[in-house]
């Protein structure tokens, strides 16, 4: 059944083969906890499975749901007529495989975000003292000649890029020196006039997703340039093709910004609901609240409907009382012209 269904998906779906495999896991794991085949599974093994999930293994909803949606798929093959298990099955084992899933006993997808509601964009405020630390932190190590100011500037320059770009971890970490592209429009940002980003966060079964993303803070154009010409060749590697390098010839991973991130976070003392994907939040949030137009920041930032593009955005008090002042002014125009 297993080997049958890896052959579906990738053959007649097409679909990437680190979904399989998760799929795939999720089917073993309610084998093992049922010690149960899937031709006798009933719908009592996935609710006490499901109630461990939750209860004991602190999975999130989201989580839980994407299992819950391999689980069902797997259950839609081997119940379908198409691939005649459910005949096989009879006949080798006097009984037959049933869906398993059903609307009573699996989380609906209501909301636009699952994620923790502490999780918020950061603050003008916020980002430039983070700015602001992060660059003293090089300072400090310059003049105590200590070995890791060339990676505190790396570090640095990742974070106001995140920023500056609305970029998520793993897109940033992805980003080679041959993806600076310059901009015909802004030729005064010279190489940084834009990214190509090749990593995009993909669909479920999809290659990654390919956008450009245009400058629009000359100040963060004007950080990449300083590292990319000054601080880059000091790590010795100029034939290795990514941006951020480490000193031992690799490339920068995801889990390396979140625990500079996380630790400067800390001795500023912020939120501990605050991460890297928060800049990115504030991206999408401080350009809306600065006039751009909604449909250019959710090309920006990669969003396939504006929806997700709203969930980002967080405008301040301020921007809020702005709008509202237009909206009256507007409402206060027509009434006068009204009683005219």
């Amino acid at each position: 059944m297993l080997s049958g269904w890896a052959k579906q998906q990738r053959g007649g779906r097409g679909l990437e083969t680190k979904t399989i495999a998760d799929r795939r896991r999720v089917v073993e794991r309610l084998i093992e906890f049922t010690n149960e085949y899937p031709w006798r599974w009933t719908a009592a093994h996935v609710d006490e499975w499901m109630t461990s999930l939750v209860s004991e293994e602190r999975k999130a909803k989201s989580t839980v749901r994407n299992m819950q949606s391999g689980l069902r798929l797997f259950c839609e093959y081997i119940i379908s007529p198409h691939y005649a298990w459910p005949s096989e099955c009879e006949e080798r084992f006097g009984t037959h495989p049933v869906q398993v899933c059903h609307e009573w006993n699996t989380v609906a997808h209501v909301t636009d975000y699952e994620g923790d509601p502490a999780r918020r964009p950061m603050t003008r405020d916020e980002i430039q003292r983070l700015f602001d630390y992060a660059d003293d932190r090089v300072e400090r190590a310059v003049r105590s000649r200590r070995k890791g100011a060339l990676t505190a500037y790396r570090d640095a320059t990742i974070f106001k890029v995140l920023y500056g770009w609305g970029l998520r971890c793993h897109e940033a970490t992805g980003l080679d020196l041959a993806d600076l592209h310059r901009n015909p429009e802004a030729v005064e940002l010279g190489r940084c006039g834009a990214l190509h980003v090749r990593w995009g966060k993909a669909s479920r079964g999809s290659p990654p997703k390919r956008r450009t993303v245009l400058t629009v803070m000359p100040w963060a154009a004007e950080a990449l340039e300083d590292y990319v010409a000054n601080i880059r060749p000091r790590f010795g590697l100029e034939e290795h093709p990514a941006i951020w390098v480490t000193e031992r010839g690799g490339r920068v991973q995801r889990r390396e910004i979140e625990h500079r991130f996380a630790t400067y976070r800390d001795e500023l003392k912020m939120s501990e609901a605050l991460t890297p994907h928060c800049l990115r939040h504030s991206y999408v949030t401080h350009q809306i609240e600065d006039g751009a137009d909604p449909k250019f920041v959710q090309d920006q930032a990669g969003h396939r409907f504006a929806s997700t593009t709203a969930i980002y955005t967080n405008v301040s008090g301020d921007f809020m009382n702005k709008m509202m002042r237009k909206v009256l002014d507007k409402a206060f125009e027509r009434d006068q012209e009204r009683k005219k």
